[in-house]
């Protein structure tokens, strides 16, 4: 795993060697603390910071080049089929001088073109310079493992691994991008191709973006299409399925530095573990958060079932709020741009106590979003019965009822009531309108009563759109419709968006074998009753594995891996001090985007138990901490 970075300028080429180049290399230190690298040629600069993975010799430095130096490429991420690739290239004439998979994607460019891209099973941000046709390709993994951001002015372009380095760049503007701004108030993220700032982009997953003196040209090479070879079997499908996830799991094993995994607890995570250790002759490290003796969180029990099961050598971390407190500073200050998935605490967390043994740990992460893991989508499969009741029903006692329910938690009673409120709140619109009022942390009214008039009249419910768009994009049925709109949006742009934020700031490499593009494939070639039926979540996956893990597992409730803002902001005097300290600061006025009064409204209400508003006043905290001690104006 490594950081990239580069520049392309045709004509008025920076000169190597730029104070801004060595700035922007320096500041992606964290994600390859062992070597580092740079090369130029005639307009063209390619910098790159290495955690050594394969082939630990100096072969593998970055950048590397074609024999000829007519290709030259920065690479993070890993290739899981480079062994396969490599017989093939080699009789077709290339000769390699490493055992990288690196040295592969330079070999398959120079055979194939473009369309290398097709040939690559992996996670990867590709920069690839051919001086020959004089372009620049910059291509990212299908779902998104994966971060590549860029910068286009007239003269060139700037990309690299995170935004912290392209706003070391002196031609690269902090200005605010009011959509980006709209975006992260509705999903508490900013997705792709949007960030925070207006100059900046993100390279979307599953996409290549080609650089010339033409300009900038971005197309698809990949997506997740349902219609060939529909399965229809489920006893197919879970015998696909557990050789899709053996094999995917052996080939993210491979590793010349010592290797872990997070468990969770979760059904994801355990299926990993119990996969890594059928495949491994020696224990598999394991790594878990509890939350002590909360049992709205804890899952510990589970857990050390799971390690008990394959004996694994467990390893627990028990985080308090202290603990989380005291990280806080560490977890913001490293954010790019507005980020406000509280699990990123324990995400950082469980990190920073895995890398002390390891350099590479497997994660779970994908199995929600690819096989229907979350509650919200119960709410499609109960919405026909809602329907079917009188719409007086509906309307006169139903929604009044709603409305007067309590919005707060504290029990798992109190949690049921919440669920049924949003349901409620969102049961009227489309499969698009509600799956989007589903996934907004920050509902429209709450935003518009938050925000100053000027500001929030700009707002052009972008998130309904893209919900909308990604809605209409696949033509599966409803419920795979849910799920390709998540693994498009919510995955990369949430859940593994955190992952690789926390791990490379504690220079970890995560890999999940969930994240094997053919398992998203496989998944959306059955319909979205194998995953969702009745009350049943992700039932394809659970009946594929549900012999190789504990009974408890299977029937057991899912719980959130985020930490609990809510109980802080009502019981931990010392949070309640910090939240103030940072959102009622001197600057927040000044910056004319919020209204103070509803700020102050939502807490009060949050403090007396009569809303849970925890996600608006983390998203609040979390933008405000952002402006102060990030990459806002003026920093």
């Amino acid at each position: 795993m490594c950081g990239i970075v580069g520049e392309i300028r045709f004509g008025t080429a920076s000169p190597p060697g730029a104070a801004w180049q060595g700035r922007m290399l320096d500041a992606l230190t964290h994600r390859g603390p062992d070597d580092s690298g740079t090369w130029a040629a005639d307009g063209a600069w390619l910098g790159h910071r290495r955690l050594s993975i394969i082939d630990l010799s100096p072969r593998g430095r970055q950048p590397m080049t074609s024999v000829d130096e007519a290709v030259a490429v920065v690479f993070n991420g890993e290739i899981y089929n480079f062994n396969e690739l490599r017989p093939w290239l080699e009789q077709r004439g290339h000769t390699f001088r490493s055992r990288t998979d690196t040295e592969v994607i330079i070999h398959l460019y120079e055979e194939l073109g473009e369309a290398f891209l097709d040939r690559l099973n992996g996670m990867f941000a590709i920069g690839l310079w051919d001086a020959r046709a004089r372009k620049l390709i910059l291509a990212r993994d299908r779902m998104g493992v994966k971060p590549l951001v860029y910068s286009l002015d007239s003269g060139g372009l700037v990309f690299a691994s995170e935004i912290k380095a392209l706003l070391e760049h002196p031609g690269v503007g902090r200005e605010i991008d009011p959509e980006g701004l709209e975006l992260f108030f509705t999903f508490n993220y900013i997705p792709a191709p949007w960030t925070i700032y207006r100059g900046i982009r993100k390279l979307a997953p599953g996409h290549v973006a080609v650089f010339s003196r033409e300009g900038l040209t971005l197309r698809r090479y990949w997506d997740i299409d349902p219609r060939p070879e529909p399965l229809a079997d489920e006893e197919e499908a879970v015998l696909r399925l557990r050789q899709l996830m053996g094999e995917a799991t052996r080939d993210r094993m491979v590793s010349d530095v010592p290797l872990g995994a997070f468990l969770s607890g979760g059904f994801d995570s355990s299926v990993v573990v119990a996969n890594m250790a059928m495949a491994s002759p020696n224990p598999v490290k394991t790594y878990f958060i509890s939350y002590g003796n909360d049992p709205l969180f804890d899952e510990s029990e589970y857990a050390r079932a799971v390690a008990s099961r394959y004996g694994t050598e467990h390893h627990e971390i028990e985080l308090s709020p202290g603990d989380g407190l005291a990280c806080l500073s560490d977890v913001l200050s490293f954010f790019d741009e507005p980020f406000a998935d509280s699990s990123a605490i324990p995400t950082y967390l469980v990190c920073r106590a895995t890398r002390r043994d390891v350099t590479v740990a497997m994660s779970g992460d994908g199995g929600d979003e690819i096989f229907g893991g979350y509650r919200r989508y119960l709410g499609e499969e109960f919405i026909r019965y809602y329907r079917w009741l009188p719409r007086v029903l509906r309307d006169r006692l139903l929604r009044p009822a709603a409305a007067r329910l309590p919005d707060s938690k504290g029990s798992r009673w109190l949690e049921y009531l919440r669920r049924f409120k949003i349901f409620i709140d969102g049961a009227a619109g489309t499969p698009e309108e509600r799956h989007c009022a589903w996934v907004s942390y920050f509902p429209e009214r709450d935003r518009m009563a938050v925000f100053e008039e000027g500001t929030a009249g700009g707002f052009k419910g972008l998130g309904r759109q893209l919900v909308g768009d990604l809605h209409q994009r696949f033509r599966g049925d409803a419920k795979n419709r849910m799920l390709f709109t998540d693994v498009k949006n919510l995955l990369p742009g949430d859940m593994l968006n955190k992952v690789d934020w926390m791990s490379m700031k504690n220079s970890l490499e995560v890999r999940s074998p969930l994240l094997d593009y053919r398992v998203a494939e496989l998944a959306f070639r059955m319909p979205g009753s194998f995953k969702i039926k009745g009350r049943g979540l992700k039932r394809i996956f659970k009946k594929a594995f549900r012999d190789d893990l504990p009974a408890a597992l299977l029937g057991r409730p899912k719980q959130g891996f985020e930490v609990p803002v809510g109980e802080w902001l009502k019981r931990e005097r010392t949070f309640q001090d910090l939240f103030w300290e940072v959102v009622s600061f001197d600057g927040v006025e000044a910056q004319g985007l919020f209204r103070m009064p509803a700020v102050r409204a939502l807490f009060d209400e949050h403090l007396r138990n009569r809303r849970d508003n925890s996600h608006k006043l983390w998203a609040l905290f979390v933008f405000q901490y952002w402006w102060q001690h990030g990459y806002g104006p003026g920093n």
